[in-house]
């Protein structure tokens, strides 16, 4: 199997998603983490609305540097998919913020949408954006090309 084929799970796991789990720190030194819906950008960005008042928001303007796990929860046991990423969060900024907001709606089909206005303050939500700089691929052990009979992580470059 190739790097290609490692590369391609990877995307079709974020692409077939809709929840990712970030992971943060607190002032505290301690982790907290927040499954969020998030809308991709390629397999690099990272689209969310959240309050920032929410422990998560807060976290991350004190500390940028995130964690995040892309995973079906609800497959059988072995049966796991997930990309495991390493990303810096922002907010997006004012002049990004028409086209951005549009953007993440788009995947909400009809059920949501957000102007830039409800994601400015002083609204009670803000766009957030995390950028992935680094990215892994749960492999399982029993694959029939990478399984070593223990669950690991292999190294995907997708962007």
């Amino acid at each position: 199997m190739s790097q290609e084929i490692l590369d391609q799970r990877a995307a079709a796991v974020i692409e077939a998603n809709k929840y990712m789990t970030l992971a943060t720190v607190g002032a505290d030194g301690r982790p907290w983490v927040s499954p969020v819906y998030f809308t991709p950008d390629g397999h690099a960005d990272f689209y969310w609305v959240s309050s920032p008042d929410a422990e998560h928001s807060v976290n991350v303007a004190r500390n940028p540097d995130v964690s995040i796990v892309v995973y079906d929860s609800s497959v059988a046991v072995g049966q796991a998919s997930a990309v495991y990423l390493r990303a810096r969060v922002e907010l997006v900024p004012d002049d990004e913020l028409e086209r951005c907001a549009a953007f993440y709606s788009a995947r909400l089909a009809g059920l949501r949408s957000f102007g830039p206005d409800e994601l400015r303050a002083p609204a009670d939500l803000r766009l957030y954006r995390a950028r992935a700089t680094d990215h892994w691929l749960l492999v399982r052990g029993r694959d029939p090309d990478y399984g070593t009979g223990i669950d690991s992580r292999r190294p995907v470059w997708i962007q």
